[in-house]
This record gives structure tokens, C-alpha cells and sequence, in this order.
């Protein structure tokens, strides 16, 4: 048999058996520390990175390959997952990028978190969002020519944070004065990396 259980904090130490729920699983982790605007307080995402990320999917993950060695050794096993390490691995990236000195602590001052203007969401003139994802060269430049910024669409402008903020409000200017429809179509067939938030 093989057996999968989820626990909160773990099967042992001192919080193993304290109750909790995916918002204080993924404050003990650091997770929620990395989420939310610069300045601002960190932002709740629903209960999708322990409860399901971390919790259900690892499990899930951890059983497929629990199975898959009882069929070659016949034995047994237990899966546990633990949401609070859970959410502590989906940030591995993250902790990789700081160890490098490729990530600020402080929110929504990164590539990944909204900080740059190229990778978030802006309102449209409609009260709608759409959101950019623009990270490579390619795609970058292609956002640019559709927004009608391509002098300010430059890569060591791309790459430089103190930028950022000056690219934000002229992108935020012209997103913002056409709404989300218009936007749909002038990126129809261009890979820009572009969606609208549904």
C-alpha cells in the first residue's frame, strides 16, 4: 500500500501539531513576503501556493512516484507533504535568485514580482487589465512596437531597475487609454507575450 498524507507544518518540531492554514504555512516559508506591490503589504494569492501547490500537487507528485517504486519492489510506502516546505520549494527559484544577488528583498522591485515594467498587469481604459510578460529580447521588442514605444523599448533600458518606474507610467498612459478590446486585437497574432486578465 501506499499511503499520502498532507500536514501543515510537518510530521515533527515544535509547530507540527499547531493549527493553520495556507496563509500562515506560506508567511513561515517567506512566500508570502515575496507577494504583493512595492511599499504595500504583502498580497494574499487565494490559497493556491500551500494548500495546493505546495500540499496537493506535491502529494500528488509524491504518490504517482511512490507508486511507481512499489511496482518494481513491491513495498509500501508513506508520502508525507508537509505545505509549509512545500511552499518553501515552489520559492527555490527565487532563493536561487538571491543567493545571486539577482533578487531584492523588498517587493515588487524585482523582474518577477511587478517591479519591472515589462512582467505585470495594467488597467485599461475600460477598468479591465491585461497582463505583460515581455522577459526576452524578442518579446520585449515586440511589446514595444505594438505600444508605440519602441525608442523607449530598449534592452539596457530593459535590464536597468532604475528605469522601470518612468516605463511603467508611460506604458500605464498608453494601456490605459484604449480599452481592453482594442489591446486584444493590436496584439492578435504578435508574440509579445501579452494576455488579458479574465
Amino acid at each position: 500500500l501506499v499511503y499520502g498524507r498532507i500536514t501543515g507544518w510537518g510530521q515533527d518540531g515544535p509547530w507540527a501539531q499547531k493549527a493553520g492554514h495556507d496563509i500562515n504555512y506560506i508567511a513561515l516559508s517567506g512566500t508570502l513576503n515575496a507577494i504583493g506591490e512595492a511599499g504595500g503589504k504583502p498580497q494574499v494569492p487565494l490559497n493556491l501556493v500551500a494548500d495546493f501547490g505546495g500540499g496537493g500537487m506535491l502529494l500528488a507528485f509524491g504518490m504517482l512516484a511512490a507508486l511507481l517504486a512499489t511496482q518494481r519492489s513491491g513495498e509500501g510506502q508513506v508520502v508525507d507533504a508537509s505545505m509549509a516546505e512545500g511552499s518553501a520549494l515552489l520559492m527555490a527559484m527565487t532563493w536561487g535568485f538571491r543567493s545571486a544577488g539577482l533578487w531584492a528583498d523588498a517587493r515588487g522591485t524585482n523582474r518577477l514580482d511587478g517591479g519591472a515594467h515589462y512582467y505585470d498587469t495594467y488597467r485599461t481604459a475600460d477598468g479591465k487589465y491585461v497582463a505583460l510578460g515581455a522577459v526576452e529580447p524578442q518579446f520585449y521588442a515586440a511589446l514595444g512596437t505594438v505600444l508605440g514605444l519602441t525608442a523607449d523599448f530598449v534592452a539596457a533600458r530593459q535590464k536597468d531597475a532604475a528605469d522601470w518606474p518612468v516605463l511603467k507610467e508611460k506604458i500605464a498612459a498608453v494601456i490605459g487609454s484604449r480599452p481592453r478590446s482594442h489591446w486584444d486585437q493590436a496584439f492578435e497574432g504578435v508574440d509579445a507575450c501579452y494576455a488579458p486578465g479574465l
